[in-house]
């Protein structure tokens, strides 16, 4: 926002900082009493960008900002479009670990016998809850339930966030756990030598590949000062700025992730529809009922 203000000097913004949720559940309520008060949603994940569309109060998306990105990344009603990706990974200590030791799928974790009583995940993370959202779609409730509580009889230690997840694995205290991709790069940019890798899945839950994105709201004012918000967002600039502040993959092409990342077309996320994480309520009751939460 500081760097929009200096290149516009008209531009000014007034913004909230909250969770994703509770500014979603806002904007719900603000939409079905008339009264819209933003003109932009800026969310963490697909799930509350999805929740506030399937709502009904959004508006319709600038076309050419669209076509920059990858329709998997994008709504496909046009009501959100992700501006930074976040890839599910698993980062592992390499002197404890090598990449043969790690299954090709989460389903497979709970039996690895070099990921026993090793591992550590945060699940009141939205993250991790997304991931699990996303196993719910792919293998059903039933069979998330069993994972979930297979991966506790595995002996997974609970953290209260991903960069401590990423943190303790390259300390030694976990041999592998659970993270979005770029805390990994964030330790490893304050300790270069950190004995760090990531680890990506295929095909699966684990190796969904969410999105940091944003949508108009059905009542703004200003439509196309929002519409040119968008579009500068998704400007090789701000890429370029999200990539290397950040180190979450671009969504544009044009524009590489940095370090020694894969391409996100390298990626192999599952094939669904991002729009459905936003079914976090039932992802929460689902994960109490296993005793994860």
């Amino acid at each position: 926002m500081d760097l929009f203000s200096q290149a516009y000097p008209d531009f000014t913004v007034d913004y909230r900082v909250e969770s994703s949720s509770s500014l979603a559940n806002t904007i719900e309520e603000e939409y079905d009493a008339g009264a819209t008060q933003a003109d932009v949603f800026m969310s963490v994940d697909a799930g509350s960008l999805g929740a506030v569309a399937n709502a009904g109060a959004t508006a319709s998306l600038p076309s050419e900002a669209l076509s920059a990105v990858p329709s998997s990344f994008q709504d496909d009603q046009s009501r959100w479009v992700g501006f930074a990706g976040r890839a599910r990974a698993v980062p592992y200590n390499t002197t404890q670990l090598s990449e043969s030791d790690i299954p090709n799928s989460v389903q497979d974790f709970p039996d690895a016998s070099a990921l026993q009583d090793s591992m550590g995940w945060a699940p009141t993370y939205g993250a991790l809850q997304s991931m699990v959202t996303a196993m719910r779609q792919i293998r059903g409730d039933d069979e998330t339930r069993s994972w979930l509580e297979s991966m506790l009889d595995a002996g997974i230690s609970e953290y209260d966030n991903e960069f401590a997840v990423s943190n303790s694995a390259a300390n030694g205290e976990l041999a592998a756990g659970f993270a979005n991709h770029y805390y990994s790069l964030r330790v490893r940019s304050a300790r270069q030598n950190a004995p760090l890798a990531l680890y990506f899945t295929e095909g699966d839950a684990g190796a969904l590949v969410n999105v940091s994105g944003l949508e108009i709201l059905d009542g703004t004012g200003s439509a196309e000062l929002a519409g040119n918000f968008v579009r500068h967002v998704l400007s090789s600039e701000a890429q370029e700025f999200f990539a290397t502040r950040t180190f979450a993959y671009p969504m544009i092409d044009g524009v590489p992730p940095v370090g020694d990342l894969p391409s996100i077309s390298d990626l192999n996320p599952p094939d669904i529809d991002l729009t459905e994480l936003a079914d976090v309520s039932g992802t929460v009751d689902l994960m109490r009922d296993a005793d994860v939460l």
